[in-house]
């Protein structure tokens, strides 16, 4: 048991390196290539911090293992509201000015809503799996449209900030490079992931289910810790947030599809009954602390407070009916 613990966490410090190598890779070169600036920071950038999810989703499908999967994605979202943003709120509160965020919350809450209906009848399908792949391609050409409506972008601190993070002076080789490297990296670290925590799992008597809402969705969310925690201590509170807003919603549209085309499936009731559930009113609360339409709101400490209060008490919940 040992063992499995051992490669569980060195399957996350891998993950976590090969992840932010292959957007850096994928960033330099597309600026390379001439891709602007905006649909880098929009895509490549914001889609980096799902790239984990995204490999282990693909990876718990292949071994038959979709609720594990549906589970990763689930409770990554649960866990980047909750514990992810309560961390970063209690560090440092957060102003949110992005016009393009608050477009984008309600859209979370829309996929969320979706996705539950889709498991109501404890079944996931191919057909529903592409349904939320459409889904994504299409959100993917909704911030290309908008990326290119200067007038709109040009002030807002999202898109300036996302845009900051894109690497220049790198060369063509050198990205190629990283990129492979994490081409490479993703799906062996994956691999290693699901299989020591599938071993964990049994040990404990942990279902499929709940060891992609506890164990593995902390640890493919570390990068958004990582992403958000930095943000704030550079004072850019916007691109903060947005890890947490476009993780969310790549979860739900390129994370979850996935697991449904890969390995469609009955999955366990729970998943509808319970978890999604818990994810759709997350999702609310982001909204509420979030949105001022009339201008610029602050997610204070004492929410960070109830966030995390929430998280350690969803997270209890779930070990009780184990028990």
């Amino acid at each position: 048991m040992l063992t499995s613990f051992a490669i569980l966490v060195a399957g996350f410090v891998a993950l976590v390196w090969s992840a932010d190598r292959f957007v850096f890779g994928a960033a330099a070169l597309a600026r390379n290539l001439g891709v602007p600036a905006l649909i880098i920071g929009l895509t490549v950038v914001a889609m980096g911090s799902s790239a984990p999810e995204m490999m282990v989703s693909a990876s718990a499908a292949l071994a038959d293992k979709t609720d594990t999967a549906v589970g990763n994605a689930i409770g990554s979202n649960i866990t980047n509201i909750l514990l992810v943003l309560g961390i970063t709120a209690l560090l440092r509160p957060l102003s949110v000015s992005s016009i393009t965020l608050k477009r984008e919350m309600p859209l979370v809450l829309v996929v969320s809503v979706i996705a539950w209906y889709m498991f109501t009848d404890n079944y996931f399908s191919q057909t529903e799996g592409w349904l939320l792949l459409v889904g994504f391609v299409a959100f993917i050409a909704f911030l290309i449209v908008i990326s290119r409506n200067q007038k709109e972008t040009q002030d807002d601190p999202f898109v300036s900030e996302a845009c900051d993070e894109i690497p220049s002076d790198v060369s063509t080789k050198s990205a190629a490079f990283w990129l492979i490297v994490g081409l490479i990296l993703l799906p062996v670290s994956s691999h290693f992931i699901v299989d020591s925590a599938v071993d964990i799992a049994q040990y404990f008597g942990l279902s499929d289910l709940v060891i992609g809402l506890t164990i593995i969705a902390v640890g493919t969310s570390l990068p958004e810790l990582a992403a958000c925690v930095a943000g704030v201590l550079k004072k850019e509170d916007d691109l903060a947030l947005g890890n947490i807003v476009g993780s969310n919603l790549f979860n739900i549209l390129a994370v979850l599809s996935i697991a449904g085309i890969l390995n469609p499936s009955t999955i366990d009731a729970s998943a509808a009954n319970r978890d999604a559930l818990v994810m759709i009113a997350a999702t609310i609360v982001l909204i509420a602390m979030s949105l001022n339409f009339r201008g610029s709101r602050r997610i204070n400490r004492v929410e960070g407070g109830m966030l995390l209060v929430a998280f350690f008490a969803y997270q209890g919940y779930i070990f009780s009916q184990i028990a």
